[in-house]
């Protein structure tokens, strides 16, 4: 075969994948767009320009698509600055500077670390802590990872430092099965700490690219909550002094303003770098991924858009923004 047909299936195969990945965000955020246009729609009903009713209306819209309130004062801020600088702007043009404002927000606090699975990775092993509250989807997260990495030819290795529910660790367990990754495990009322030396010892010893640490997801005492990670990150600092590469806080988008509670309690407990919104495909609550983002100064690292482990993606701004404003 010539090089250039080769090239040509190559770019066949990415443009089929980037088509197929398109698919699923624009799927998973079906629900959000249908609840955003609605009440979007209805904030311009039978106006022509851009003025404080319209601004008002379009506040309301907002907030109630669960961007929260100190960012949506902060996007109406902005385009009330743009209205008096350019006196005139139609309500046609509302949503390409709505659009704009909202990439931005997402993309102020978008590191370069890796933008696809395929992509070499800063670190190796990378490590990735991974915290969040019971019920979010924070297992099933870090078995779809595992499973995407995998997939990129990636080697990996999951650590059951959830060691307060045995459910936790027979659930990661099973995702270590069904992948097809080693997990290192101790059982219930392990320390946590140890747990996740011992992945990183066993991590070191055989090469691996990804190491994925589950923690507890009880948040009843935040000083509890705080010293068990700052012991988890001490202990592995032994090994890999930048250890963890990657403190990953899972939320549930279902939960809208409940998830912006979870993240200030998080980021107030640990040093959260990255978060993961789960469940998109099941709710009109997708707006939250602008707050939190904004808010807590943290990018959206990975988006949740189905049961399938293909449907967990790395965040793309753009890309999301795209979709969001293509009814």
């Amino acid at each position: 075969m010539g090089i250039y047909n080769q090239a040509r299936i190559t770019m066949g195969l990415f443009s089929f994948f980037s088509k197929e990945k398109k698919e699923t965000l624009n799927k998973g955020l079906d629900k959000t767009k249908q609840s955003f246009f609605s009440k979007l729609s209805k904030s311009i009903l039978g106006k022509s320009t851009v003025d404080d009713e319209v601004l008002d209306r379009l506040e309301e819209t907002l907030i109630s698509s669960d961007v929260g309130v100190e960012t949506t004062l902060k996007i109406i801020g902005n385009i009330q600055e743009r209205v008096k600088r350019d006196k005139y702007i139609g309500v046609s043009e509302l949503n390409g500077i709505l659009k704009a404002e909202i990439a931005e927000l997402l993309n102020q606090h978008h590191t370069d670390e890796f933008d696809d699975f395929n992509s070499t990775l800063p670190k190796k092993p990378y490590v990735i802590l991974v915290v969040g509250v019971n019920g979010v989807g924070k297992t099933t997260t870090i078995g779809k990872l595992a499973y995407q990495f995998k997939q990129a030819g990636k080697s990996v290795m999951l650590g059951a430092s959830d060691t307060f529910r045995a459910a936790a660790v027979d659930q990661l367990t099973i995702w270590s099965e069904r992948v097809g990754v080693p997990i290192v495990s101790q059982g219930m009322n392990a320390d946590p700490a140890s747990v996740a030396y011992d992945t990183l010892q066993s991590a070191l010893a055989k090469g691996t690219d990804v190491v994925l640490i589950d923690t507890a997801g009880r948040l009843h005492n935040k000083v509890g909550l705080m010293n068990e990670l700052s012991k988890i990150k001490k202990v592995m600092q032994k090994l890999i002094p930048d250890a963890p590469h990657e403190v990953l806080l899972v939320l549930d988008a279902s939960t809208g303003q409940n998830a912006i509670e979870q993240a200030r309690q998080f980021t107030a407990a640990t040093e959260v770098n990255a978060l993961a919104l789960t469940k998109l495909d099941g709710t009109a609550k997708g707006g939250v991924i602008i707050g939190i983002s904004d808010q807590f100064k943290v990018p959206v690292r990975y988006i949740g858009l189905g049961e399938k482990m293909t449907d967990l993606q790395i965040f793309n701004a753009e890309e999301f923004v795209d979709s969001l404003f293509t009814n």
